[in-house]
């Protein structure tokens, strides 16, 4: 796409306000612009904004109502100076995300800029510095701060404000990037590749979330917010009543064939069949998208939660779960300790990739540190064995607070017939190896690492919606109690846990 085609769609700050906020709801916070000391031709072009855009800075704030909810609104207007950053725009952003702070508000960014102002030099570059502190200082708080990045954006906006949402989607066809091309011709003296500072390339590459036209991004935050902002706050909702089955007397081996059932409900079907409402990330926000976790938002029930999750592959030559997932899993844990929300894994692996790409990529260093992170966690969280649950890969989701198991879940270092094949040189000593390592749900129940058994009817592939409401239950009943422990307490006994297992 052309940057004139790009141009052509690029729509303005009253026209997005319009689009995304209830009719008449927005109030401006702006005040009065006063630039001072700037000379005769820097004014003159100041002017000239003014005059072409109608409004007076390249940035409008204020707040408004997003299907009934108030939310904090800062929206780039680029006919004003390409939307750049100057002292002036500077002040009125943090002042705006400082306000919203104090008012307990959620933050919607919609920035369209060329960067930083030209004009003003350095002062102007380092502008962006504290605008970051003022964004930091909100998502501390533990409020969301959404991002909208339209066509286009880039230089020191896209490097600051741009790219630190809990959430960011794009207009379709954005240009987005560090360096515009314009710039980056000019210092090279080569065109910068076609295709790559493109919205729907940075959503394959997992850098923004989803490609949203203005029209649906109403809808988009709204259901966000539902879910970051639940109407009972985590630890108020009640725990609802579910059952919590006994082991069944199937054999470890004959659970681990059932988990393998290709029709076996996955996390897909789970937040389809099993949450109130589920909206997918997507990618580490840092230039990687591995299929092999999901990241999501969603609420079972009353309970909202980050969702971090494997997701089995749809055809055997998939590959698997690689280090870029478990960089995507700290994004979720990240996400959870910033927005106090409780995190939620699922397990469901036949095992982490291995390949020459995995152990270059510090594979077992990333499993390292998701276990270390998962254990400290300050949030809440929740595990569910699903499915499969093949060594270093099941581990890296396994520690949190409470743990449930679907019936025919199992965890092993190895699948059993890699254990046998180590212990007896063949594979036919795999179902032997799969009890006497106790790799099924009862051990795990007796051992103390399961705390919640979901039944199956008696193969959740065979009722695979009945038994996704049930799991749901069961997410909705353990978020709810361990969001009432005190944090001091829950962290303590999630590591007395996992101390004490079998003793």
């Amino acid at each position: 796409m052309s940057a004139a085609q790009l141009g052509s769609r690029r729509i303005t700050a009253a026209g997005l306000l319009e689009t995304v906020l209830d009719a008449g709801s927005f109030s401006s916070w702006d005040q009065p612009v006063q630039h001072t000391g700037i000379g005769a031709r820097y004014a003159a072009e100041l002017e000239a904004a003014e005059l072409k855009s109608g409004v007076d800075e390249s940035v409008l704030t204020g707040e408004g109502l997003i299907r009934g909810r108030r939310v904090a609104v800062i929206v780039s207007e680029f006919r004003f100076l390409a939307g750049s950053i100057g002292q002036a725009a500077t002040e009125r952003i943090i002042a705006a995300i400082e306000r919203a702070t104090a008012a307990g508000l959620p933050l919607l960014a919609g920035p369209a800029s060329g960067g930083t102002r030209m004009q003003e030099g350095t002062l102007a570059f380092l502008g962006m510095v504290a605008i970051t502190d003022a964004v930091r200082r909100h998502k501390e708080a533990g409020f969301p701060y959404l991002v909208y990045l339209r066509n286009p954006t880039t230089g020191g906006v896209m490097a600051s404000w741009g790219s630190l949402g809990h959430m960011t989607v794009a207009e379709p066809g954005a240009l987005l990037g560090f360096l515009g091309p314009r710039v980056y011709e000019s210092l090279t003296g080569t065109p910068f590749p076609p295709g790559v500072q493109v919205a729907e390339n940075l959503y394959r590459k997992g850098l923004i979330d989803a490609v949203v036209a203005p029209e649906e991004l109403p809808d988009i935050i709204d259901r966000a917010l539902r879910i970051l902002i639940p109407s009972a706050k985590p630890g108020g909702a009640p725990i609802p009543e579910t059952v919590n089955a006994v082991p069944g007397t199937a054999s470890a081996w004959e659970s681990v064939l059932l988990s393998r059932n290709p029709r076996r409900p996955d996390l897909r079907m789970l937040l389809a069949a099993g949450a109130a409402d589920a909206l997918p990330l997507n990618g580490t926000g840092q230039g990687e998208n591995d299929p092999g976790l999901s990241l999501a938002l969603a609420r079972f029930g009353r309970q909202s939660c980050i969702v971090l999750g494997h997701q089995r592959p749809r055809h055997a030559d998939a590959p698997a779960m690689g280090p870029a997932s478990l960089r995507e899993a700290r994004r979720a844990m990240q996400l959870a300790e910033e927005l106090q929300l409780p995190l939620l894994t699922v397990i469901d692996t036949a095992g982490a990739a291995l390949s020459q790409e995995a152990e270059e990529g510090g594979l077992a260093g990333e499993i390292a540190r998701s276990l270390n992170e998962l254990i400290g966690l300050r949030a809440p969280s929740v595990s569910v064995l699903l499915g499969q649950g093949t060594g270093g890969g099941a581990l890296a989701l396994l520690p949190a607070d409470r743990i449930i198991a679907a019936e025919h879940s199992w965890l092993s270092p190895l699948p059993p017939e890699g254990a046998s094949a180590i212990l007896h040189r063949s594979v036919e000593f795999a179902p032997r190896i799969a009890a006497e390592q106790g790799v099924d749900v009862g051990s795990l129940w007796r051992i103390g690492l399961v705390d919640h058994v979901v039944d199956e009817r008696p193969d959740a592939a065979d009722e695979p919606r009945e038994f996704c409401a049930r799991m749901g239950l069961a997410i909705e009943h353990e978020l709810a109690l361990v969001c009432a422990a005190p944090a001091a307490e829950r962290l303590e006994r999630r590591r007395a846990k996992f101390r004490r297992l079998g003793r």
